[in-house]
């Protein structure tokens, strides 16, 4: 096993470039921890009348806007920061990131803009809740706990922390997050910080201090699951789980040093998912991200990638990297989590523009089958009217879009993958000449059969196989009645467009090409296209 991982390793620190790797798969979770502590990620004007309310709202909209169209699919807002939140509460008081002022509320509910805007964008958000740490000893969530008197505080130099230890932790915890979930159409609560202190001189046996950690866990998880049992649970443990038998952890990780259990909760069905703080690279990252992997039980693994080393402020690290990290991850169907948002989004060493191209398709977080065997109606009514694909809306229900100039489409193929989970009933297209499919969603992203329908112009057979004798593809005359200087581009089976032409006869020279199979487009002035047929080169 140990020479099987450092010939892995060997491989993505030698052997990757910058090409980027198929997605193979349509699931992937691809996600962005988006700070709102000190308005690092968000926000970065203050909330106070109605003009900055506006302000901060459209910042977030611009964030998110840039997460979208980068192939992101998941964000983790910082909802809980240090005993202060982001929400009206019950229990805590408002952060001073919105308003400017501690206690003070920013005029709007920025949880519930942040939710509505991700799902908007087919985005899932979940509410990050930072647990153990409540900020300075003189800070105004320290104060309020003390007031409360719900559970033990330990100062630890400036900084205060509810005790593990203290029964009440648990059940004060359980309370926050059932708040949330009961009030907020979240996907998934995000536990932060769910350990011991590093800085916490741990008198008992590290067992049963890890016992005191789980019990934590098990309280939310019956708080969060018993209100909506759809709900992901998900944590950020240690990157490395535990030393492994050649690869050792250098006292830093989650087993040991902090008493998480992360792996086991997997197992024992208490975490839907994990966020490991991979901030790593080389034999410090490859090997442990293995182990995740091999240790998830059936349920999600999302690697979290420090991208903020990158800075020249920070280590300053190269963005290849990140990239062969990503490269790994995805071959092993292990997602990735950038730290932090404003890092990505200002293109630290062109990381944005790199991931951008590596999502060339949408992809699907994993579905949560363990939680759910049901699988929802296939959608209604699928039609074609003019370019909008059109379907009967369920209550409750997401839909997916795939598209293919070939039948039947394969829904499991990630490139086929057009739009995922669509909260309308509806999807403008662009080109009328392919295949459609619909599949419904439900909370547990559990997808129905697929709805399908087959609109082919009748100007033309799609998948027609057009003649070929190595040097040239003949084209039906029909093409060349109406426009006797008709462009076409030539593609891979994929749509990468490998050439265009402008021909006067109804033959395309082909000659360049290598042996092979191709697709064969129309291209009109205003970028519209459509598919003639194939052709196969067999010299």
């Amino acid at each position: 096993m140990n020479r099987i991982i450092a010939i892995i390793i060997t491989l993505f620190l030698l052997c990757f470039d910058s090409t980027i790797v198929a997605q193979k798969s349509k699931y992937e979770v691809r996600a962005v921890w988006l700070t709102t502590i000190g308005g690092l990620d968000w926000p970065h004007r203050y909330a106070r009348s109605s003009t900055s309310i506006e302000a901060q709202k459209q910042e977030l909209i611009q964030i998110l806007d840039k997460l979208q169209e980068a192939g992101i699919n998941t964000v983790l807002l910082q909802t809980r920061i240090r005993g202060t939140v982001i929400y009206p509460s019950r229990y805590e008081p408002w952060d001073g990131c919105m308003s400017g002022i501690p206690g003070r509320s920013p005029g709007y509910d920025p949880l519930q803009f942040a939710i509505s805007e991700c799902h908007k964008r087919g985005m899932e958000l979940q509410a990050w809740v930072v647990t153990i740490p409540i900020g300075k000893w003189n800070g105004l969530g320290i104060k309020n706990l003390k007031n409360q008197r719900v559970t033990t505080l330990k100062k630890i130099g400036a900084d205060g922390y509810m005790s593990p230890e203290d029964a009440r932790t648990g059940e004060y915890l359980s309370r926050i997050c059932s708040e949330i979930v009961e009030n907020y159409d979240v996907d998934g609560i995000h536990l932060d910080y769910i350990r011991y202190p590093e800085t916490w001189n741990i008198k008992i046996p590290k067992d049963r201090a890890r016992q005191y950690i789980t019990d934590i866990v098990s309280r939310i998880h019956d708080a969060v699951k018993s209100r909506k049992p759809w709900v992901k649970l998900s944590c950020s443990p240690v990157g490395k789980a535990d030393d492994l038998t050649r690869y050792y952890s250098y006292d830093w990780n989650a087993y040991n040093k902090v008493c998480q259990n992360a792996q086991g909760w997997l197992r024992d069905g208490l975490m839907d998912e994990l966020f490991p703080m991979m901030y790593f690279r080389g034999n410090q990252f490859y090997p442990f991200a293995i182990d995740w992997s091999e240790q998830a039980s059936g349920r999600i693994i999302v690697s979290g990638l420090g991208i903020y080393f990158m800075s020249p402020a920070e280590k300053n690290w190269d963005s290849s990297v990140i990239e062969r990290e990503m490269h790994m991850l995805r071959s092993y169907k292990l997602g990735y989590a950038f730290f932090r948002s404003k890092f990505f989004t200002d293109n630290l060493k062109d990381i944005y523009d790199f991931t951008a191209k590596f999502n060339r398709h949408p992809a699907l977080v994993p579905p949560m089958t363990w939680a759910s065997k049901q699988t929802p109606p296939a959608p209604q009514n699928l039609r074609l009217e003019k370019q909008i694909l059109k379907w009967e809306k369920a209550d409750d229900t997401y839909y997916n879009i795939y598209s293919s100039s070939t039948w039947p489409i394969d829904i499991q193929n990630g490139d086929n993958l057009l739009a995922a989970k669509i909260a309308t009933d509806y999807l403008e297209i662009e080109d009328t000449n392919m295949y459609y499919a619909v599949t419904a969603m439900d909370r547990y992203g559990i997808e129905s059969r697929p709805s399908t329908i087959r609109q082919v112009s009748p100007k033309q057979d799609i998948n027609v196989s057009l003649p070929c004798d190595g040097r040239k593809v003949t084209i039906p005359a029909l093409y060349l009645q109406d426009s006797p200087n008709l462009t076409v581009a030539i593609t891979s089976l994929t749509g990468v467009i490998l050439s265009t032409a402008t021909v006067r006869t109804n033959n395309v020279d082909v000659h360049q090409l290598a042996n092979g199979s191709y697709i064969l487009r129309t291209l009109s002035a205003n970028g519209q296209s459509h598919r003639i047929g194939y052709f196969t080169i067999n010299r």
